[in-house]
């Protein structure tokens, strides 16, 4: 094997963990090379083992059980109750980002437009982002929308800066309350530039799908690609100033523990959609006693490992349903919301910790009892 390049390992760091897989040199006793024959065998036996370790461990971990859940709470004291403010301010975040939408595609948009949106930490996956766009794609084509739909991607990116044009034309709207007649800005799709466009998921699948937020599309999709903290450039307001702007917020992660998004949508009585997937959906069919759905204020959604577009088209309908929705039974979705997140504030989990501090405070009783013996 002499002068033969085996890629993968340097033979001197395989000579530390399996010396017999080295080749030597016969005249000098020097490290030439690794005999592929020797370790390959060698490699599936370790990863053998370290799947019967993963088999072990993984039903070690189904045997347990737990001594209490803690759910998380919501402290609501920043949510301004139903009344003139928050009816202020909810018309100063639709006027918001409705004028933004007009800025960047060049359209007018009256106030029976629905706004939904999505947001959370950028993770395409595991998020919901990518069944989030699929389902915008498939609600573009339906039959069955009675409104216009405009869905705001809220999740920070790899951001650059705001569009200067954007900017430009976005004061220009707020000046005279009419959109530019020149049509969309180019790339329509997004409000702030990326230092990564041409790599970016959502840009891409946006791409993929040919959702160019045409003028004759009827949803149209605005990726936001940074913190709403009230000084990016454009919305310039908190998102908490934003979120009470939707009439829907659209949650459908693949994976989250508890799920604070879709919370904080309900407290600010914006029903959403979310996915059993979530502790937050799992803990809202708890509640209720059966699968939520949207009249509840918050709709959940059966999500499993196989079942992404039953997912995707489970969210097209449910859009377009609400978009036919009544003012009533819309104003009926939003007391439900605002009541369900009333039994998810933090005096309504507190003692759920209590419990679990005095657990706690029991066991380290018990091991105290126990003699130490230091030579054991």
């Amino acid at each position: 094997m002499k002068d033969q390049l085996l890629p993968g390992f340097i033979a001197e760091e395989v000579a530390e963990i399996y010396p017999s897989a080295v080749i030597h040199n016969t005249e000098t006793g020097e490290i030439e090379s690794w005999d592929e024959r020797r370790i390959i065998p060698g490699m599936l036996a370790l990863i053998q083992e370290q799947h019967e370790k993963i088999e072990e461990q993984t039903e070690q971990i189904k045997s347990l059980e737990n001594d209490v859940v803690l759910p998380n709470g919501f402290d609501d004291s920043f949510v301004p109750t139903p009344s003139a403010k928050f009816a202020r301010k909810r018309r100063a975040a639709r006027r918001k980002l409705l004028n933004v939408a007009c800025a960047l595609l060049g359209e007018q948009f009256d106030d029976d437009t629905l706004i939904v949106s999505t947001s959370g930490r950028y993770e395409f996956r595991n998020k919901g982002i990518d069944v989030f766009l699929e389902a915008m794609n498939r609600l573009l084509r339906t039959r069955e929308l009675k409104k216009k739909v405009v869905a705001f991607i809220e999740v920070p990116g790899w951001v650059g800066e705001p569009r200067k044009d954007l900017q430009q034309r976005l004061r220009e709207v707020e000046t005279t309350g009419a959109c530019a007649s020149s049509g969309p800005l180019e790339v329509p799709q997004i409000t702030h530039w990326l230092h990564n466009m041409s790599h970016d998921n959502v840009l891409g699948m946006m791409k993929y799908y040919d959702m160019h937020n045409r003028p004759e599309d009827n949803v149209k999709v605005i990726f936001l690609p940074c913190y709403l903290d009230g000084k990016d450039g454009i919305i310039n307001m908190s998102y908490y100033d934003v979120v009470l702007g939707n009439d829907l917020c659209i949650y459908p992660s693949y994976y989250e523990p508890w799920g604070y998004t879709p919370l904080e949508a309900v407290a600010f009585h914006v029903p959403c959609i979310t996915t059993d997937l979530a502790g937050f959906g799992l803990w809202a069919n708890g509640v209720f006693g059966h699968d939520c759905e949207l009249e509840d204020g918050v709709k959940v959604i059966h999500r499993t490992d196989y079942n992404y577009s039953e997912v995707a088209d489970n969210i097209k309908d449910t859009v377009a349903r609400f978009s036919g929705f009544s003012k009533k039974q819309i104003d009926e979705c939003r007391k439900h919301a605002g009541a369900l997140s009333k039994k998810a504030l933090w005096s309504e989990f507190i003692h759920y910790y209590y419990e679990a501090y005095d657990i706690a405070l029991r066991k380290a009783e018990q091991r105290a009892t126990i003699p130490f013996n230091p030579l054991s």
